[in-house]
């Protein structure tokens, strides 16, 4: 990701030799020029599989840009020291969540598990039928946990209530692009806490989870789940949370209450009846009354509930739950100021005043969750000086017990690789920051810097761990995922599982490699990754990872901003980007082309004089035509952008206000490609053209995300001016004028500015129209620069900050 300014800056060389490394250099990416030396080096002897290694602490260099670091002739790649690294990425892991939503899911544009389900192991009920469709799956599994959902419904409300100001409106509720005037971040919590509700049907049920392994029966998609749980009810089990072992086959878990699961739901719902008031006053304060219910529930329940196997012995083996009822109990003070829950959530902390994971090696699975303790942070907050201290001390603790792990590894990483390695990296980097925040004490930067760093790279694979973040460098793109293995759709936002002890991927059963292991060089007894769908142990994305990861990368870009507000790209109700930033005086031309192209070398020439960078969005028939050949080759030459409109300019929607779709997905896909495959033959490839014009500059926010399902970006022209109209034709009602186009540019501009405008034109036009608008194209930029716009090809534009 780089570094923001003021961060603590160390990377890490590992050497299959032993020779001393005494000095390095950091280097200017564009111009090759050395900007700072140091011998600020740490030598940390072998480590996996580095006979030698140095942590490299260039923290003193603050200046903004794009470098690598050099040691002798071995160089770094490049990297980005700004304010800015961080920006978009607690939104960009929202792309997963939505994922993997139940129900409908807007991904698929299509729905799953709309039977769910028939209960279990209620002492009357079983059998019954119960409405619990909604929520997330897992992984790439399809059950679905109390205990990992309600987690990231508070992870998500937390992130959203600490540091609102970072999170966008690109997508509805549904989670269909387009803007529905709501955060998404708060549109994904709603959608899980929805499905929370429904698990949650009366004062005395608490539903634990929904199906069992034996959803784990090969790759499908889940709107293609054939799974049969059973011959006589519908749909899949929902088992109650209960104080008895549970499990339907040989294998049985060992609960002992049900604390872990209603604290759990106690603690979503009092957050959320605080965060969602502002958006949902009514359907906040049934969530207060819930939360209270869940809060008692669990008091009169003590103990964990955990997930129940069925044919095999795994299951989320959650042995501590006063960390619940502690996050629980603060939750609950903060807006019912009873001083029965402060007395109690302090009570639970000094039950529990370290994460019992923290300084171990070994861990059954999900044995202690969640792996982060807010508690001690909600807590804390509303304590007096001494609790406070006490509180925050018991987070020091446990961050000292993760050093003591990590400070002779040059990697400074202390949590345990076991399987969701990446899962406790997270929780340990989020409470390194929560505890700064209640302290004010620095001691633990270097190693919070080291913990987020391994995330992003620094490590001994050199990737990052999630899914397309960032899309420029190294990072998984064969997750263990039904998604990508069958459709090749990828899991973008994806936090996935993480190495493990080689001792864990040598003892596992069924697992194998699909693709030559490119990181063979860097695996070793004491730890492995692999980015192959074929290792489920550490490259299989998980849901309540990723949401967990969300507070502390918004908290990244809120420190970025420094105060300021954030500039975005304005997106219209189907999704699509129709204008970039309007914090500054840019703007773009972008010209289709199908059917005509008389004016391709009167635009070329007005483009080369005014040394302005254009895009250009052509069908595949266009592409294919040999009389466009040379213009082509000349408009890349020239460096103009080549884009798609479609293979055969279809019409996707009708022209009625519902915008009826009048394309079924594969024939969408199928032309969508031949449009790239087209372009292929000029050495245009789809991963370096995603921005897509649809034909007739007319669309939904279906047809966007199907085409997001192709990495693909839809764009539009901003409304407001007449330039899209230099197709019509004389004695037509539709027909303007050139100086009628012309004027309404100029009159636009005057009204409301054309910064971050996308200027829409036509490559030519029917014959019958002889007064072409293209022939205006040179005083128009002489206009617009005369009026101080500064004209950027589309790229440029839209990534711009």
């Amino acid at each position: 990701m780089g570094y923001q300014p003021d961060a603590i800056k160390i990377a890490v060389l590992g050497s299959e030799g032993i020779e001393p490394v005494t000095k390095f250099s950091l280097v200017n990416a564009y111009t090759d020029s050395v900007v700072y030396t140091s011998n600020e080096i740490k030598e940390k002897g072998m480590f996996g599989p580095f006979k030698s290694s140095f942590r490299l602490d260039f923290s003193k260099f603050k200046t903004s840009g794009m470098y690598y670091l050099k040691v002798g002739s071995t160089k770094s790649p490049v990297f980005k020291i700004d304010d800015n690294v961080y920006e978009g990425t607690a939104d960009f892991l929202l792309k997963y969540m939505r994922q993997q939503r139940c129900g409908y899911n807007p991904f698929l544009t299509d729905s799953c598990h709309l039977d769910d389900g028939f209960i279990v192991y209620h002492p009357t009920k079983s059998g019954e039928r119960i409405d619990v469709t909604g929520g997330w799956h897992d992984a790439s599994d399809y059950l679905q946990y109390t205990t990992t959902s309600a987690n990231a419904i508070y992870q998500l409300l937390f992130a959203y209530r600490e540091n609102s100001m970072v999170f966008g409106d690109e997508f509805q509720e549904n989670g269909l692009p387009g803007s529905n005037g709501v955060p998404d971040v708060i549109d994904e919590a709603k959608h899980g806490m929805d499905w929370l509700q429904k698990m949650n049907p009366s004062p005395d049920e608490y539903y634990n989870q929904i199906a069992d392994d034996r959803d784990h029966a090969g790759y499908r998609l889940p709107n293609e789940d054939t799974v049969v749980y059973s011959e006589k009810y519908k749909g899949r089990p929902v088992y109650l949370a209960s104080s008895k072992p549970q499990g339907l086959g040989v294998f049985k878990n060992r609960s002992t209450g049900v604390a872990s699961t209603a604290g759990k739901f106690a603690s979503s719902f009092a957050l959320g009846a605080d965060v969602l008031s502002v958006f949902y006053p009514k359907y906040a304060k049934d969530l207060k009354e819930r939360s209270i219910r869940a809060y008692t529930y669990g008091k009169t329940h003590p103990g964990v509930s955990q997930t129940a196997p069925c044919k095999a012995p795994y299951f989320y083996e959650e042995e501590n739950w006063k960390d619940d009822m502690e996050l629980a109990a603060a939750s609950l003070f903060k807006f019912t100021k009873k001083l029965d829950y402060k007395i109690d959530g302090l009570n639970y902390a000094i039950s529990e005043p370290v994460s019992p994971w923290i300084g171990r090696d070994s861990i059954r699975h999900y044995q202690y969750y969640p792996f982060l303790n807010v508690g001690h942070y909600e807590m804390a907050s509303i304590s007096s000086k001494d609790n406070k201290e006490l509180l925050s001390d018991f987070y020091r603790k446990g961050l000292k017990m993760i050093y003591e792990r990590a400070k002779d590894s040059p990697f400074l990483v202390g949590t345990p690789f076991v399987w969701c390695s990446n899962n406790y990296v997270t929780a340990a980097v989020t409470q390194c920051l929560l505890y700064k925040k209640l302290t004010g004490d620095e001691s633990f930067d270097e190693m919070e810097a080291s913990l987020r760093d391994w995330l992003f790279g620094c490590n001994p694979w050199g990737t990052t761990m999630i899914v397309g973040l960032p899309n420029t460098v190294d990072s998984p793109e064969d997750p263990h995922s039904s998604f990508k293995v069958l459709k090749k759709y990828q899991t973008y936002g994806g936090l996935v599982d993480g190495p493990v002890y080689g001792s864990i991927y040598n003892s596992l059963i069924g697992l194998e490699l699909y693709n030559k292991d490119e990181y063979a060089d860097f695996q070793s007894e004491m730890m492995v990754y692999h980015d192959d769908a074929g290792d489920y142990s550490t490259n299989e994305p998980t849901m309540d990872g990723t949401a967990s990861l969300v507070y502390y990368l918004s908290s990244l870009e809120k420190h970025g901003m420094k105060g300021r507000k954030r500039s975005r790209n304005v997106l219209d109700n189907s999704g699509a980007i129709v204008r970039g930033r309007t914090s500054r005086k840019k703007l773009t031309l972008i010209f289709s082309g199908h059917e005509y192209s008389d004016g391709v070398e009167t635009i070329l020439k007005t483009l080369k004089k005014h040394r302005v960078k254009a895009s250009f969005f052509l069908t595949g028939e266009f592409y294919k035509n040999k009389a466009n050949k040379d213009f082509i080759e000349k408009a890349m030459a020239e460096g103009h952008y080549m884009g798609a409109h479609s293979d055969k300019h279809l019409l996707y929607n009708d022209w009625s206000d519902e915008k009826k779709i009048l394309v079924k997905h594969d024939q969408f896909t199928v032309d969508l490609i031949n449009n790239y495959i087209a372009m292929e033959k000029f050495g245009i490839l789809k991963k370096d053209a995603t921005y897509f014009l649809p034909p007739y500059e007319w669309n939904n926010n279906i047809i966007t995300q199907w085409a997001i399902q192709q990495d693909i970006q839809i764009i539009n022209y901003t409304r407001g001016t007449l330039m899209h109209a230099d197709y019509t034709i004389p004695n037509t009602k539709q027909y303007r004028s050139s100086e009628e186009i012309f004027n309404s540019v100029k009159d636009f501009e005057k009204r409301e500015g054309l910064n971050g405008a996308i200027l829409l034109s036509h490559l030519g036009s029917h014959p019958a129209r002889t007064d072409k608008f293209y022939n205006s194209l040179d005083n128009l930029i002489v206009l617009l620069k005369d009026r101080g716009y500064v004209f950027e090809s589309l790229s440029s534009l839209l990534g711009s900050k």
